[in-house]
């Protein structure tokens, strides 16, 4: 295994980063930056706010090799390093971005002012589906996943709703890269955090989509829970008609929760 390499969108109004708070989001599997776009709208006038894409998705290179969910942290690290060199900063994440956050909060807590996790957990499905699902993209490419990705991405009625974000979304899972994905796939296979929850520290809040089939709201419970149970400050919130892209369905709610959060720890 070795590091991947991340690539960073800048999401907030052009301008020199420092004078607001850096705000890192991440993607969950099979997104883009395309994810963040209407929440960091909301929160570009309070935060820089900057996105990476998992390897092979986005503007981020494919994977030559498989990487765990830890060397996934490891990169974002190093890229918030080649932006501001550094610099502390506040992170949320999606799906296997907030498994990305969670490890951030266990290896690289010095780093972090706060760790958002949305429609996520300690840990994700089971190895066997992961690498069944892996072998499945290698094999026939990433279109197979468009059509259950659509079902389990979006709550009732967004697409019809959202037609052109809903297409965005699902055309960033067809470009994106066969094998990065199913490296991916491998990296949440072997990812389970559970016992670890109790070493973060930093201030977290855990967020679910009540329609979410992937990361229930138990799950974000869970994590809230372990991190409290360790000494730590840590909460969960469910919101209602969402499934498991939160910042894309429902962007006026998780802008809220995020500056509501983010700037009671920036007081």
């Amino acid at each position: 295994m070795a590091r991947p390499t991340v690539k960073a969108v800048l999401l907030s109004p052009p301008r020199g980063l420092g004078d607001k708070p850096l705000l890192v989001v991440g993607p969950s599997l099979g997104t883009s930056s395309v994810l963040w776009a209407r929440t960091a709208a909301l929160l570009g006038n309070e935060f820089d706010v900057v996105a990476w894409d998992l390897p092979g998705h986005g503007v981020s290179p494919a994977a030559a090799e498989t990487f765990s969910v830890a060397e996934l942290a490891d990169a974002v690290v190093g890229l918030v390093d080649s932006i501001a060199p550094g610099e502390r900063f506040h992170y949320a994440g999606v799906s296997l971005g907030g498994a990305t956050g969670l490890q951030l909060g266990i290896k690289h807590a010095d780093r972090l002012k706060s760790l958002t996790v949305q429609c996520s957990g300690a840990k994700l499905g089971t190895p066997e589906g992961w690498h069944e699902r892996a072998e499945t993209v290698r094999t026939q490419g990433t279109p197979v996943m468009i059509q259950g990705s659509a079902e389990r991405w979006f709550g009732p009625g967004f697409m019809d709703r959202e037609p052109e974000l809903s297409s965005r979304l699902l055309h960033a899972l067809r470009d994106a890269d066969r094998f990065s994905y199913a490296f991916c796939c491998e990296a949440l296979a072997g990812f389970d955090v559970r016992e670890q929850l109790g070493s973060i520290t930093v201030p977290t809040l855990a967020v679910a989509g009540a329609e979410d089939g992937v990361a229930p709201p138990p799950l974000a419970a869970a994590i809230a829970d372990g991190i409290t149970a360790g000494g730590g400050m840590a909460s969960a919130v469910t919101l209602e008609g969402v499934a498991h892209l939160a910042p894309a369905e429902a962007p006026g709610p998780v802008a809220d929760l995020l500056r509501d959060f983010i700037g009671g720890i920036e007081k």
